[in-house]
């Protein structure tokens, strides 16, 4: 398993639930989504954070280092909104702003990863590497979401 093929098939997981987010009309059916995106989210940045990030931060160049130093800072900021979001869900006045920010903040994201990071990553680390760190966060992205890490198992 491809560690950048397994990430990007998790952004586009994500996206389509993004999609159905703001096509939905009722806020009930937004905050059903919303525990989808959240489990989905929380599982994805578990992964980049405990194998792919800390892997590219010991063996990559001085500016996939610095990308991979923003991308943590936005993951801490997309947990904020996830934490904000579980709150909020009661009142649709707060909800949905905050959940159009969540939803901009992460497609920004994930178009510096897919734009900058990967291919950085792909020319800077061998297929044998990626697909090395693609099987361990296949692994532990599984485990994760059949623990008790995940509030959604």
């Amino acid at each position: 398993m491809n560690a950048i093929k397994l990430l990007v098939s998790d952004h586009k997981t994500v996206d389509t639930l993004f999609e159905k987010a703001e096509k939905s009309s009722a806020h009930a059916d937004k905050v059903a989504v919303f525990s989808k995106i959240k489990a989905e989210l929380e599982a994805h940045a578990h992964v980049e954070e405990s194998i792919f990030y800390p892997s590219l931060q010991e063996d990559g160049d001085k500016e996939l280092v610095h990308l991979v130093f923003q991308a943590i800072q936005e993951h801490q900021q997309m947990k904020t909104f996830l934490g904000e979001l579980s709150v909020a869900s009661k009142e649709a006045g707060k909800f949905e702003p905050l959940l159009a920010k969540l939803i901009e903040d992460v497609r920004h994201h994930v178009k510096e990863e897919e734009g900058e990071m990967f291919p950085m990553v792909e020319s800077q680390f061998d297929d044998k590497t990626v697909e090395k760190w693609g099987a361990q966060m296949k692994q532990e992205k599984d485990r994760f979401q059949s623990s008790t890490e995940s509030a959604y198992n």
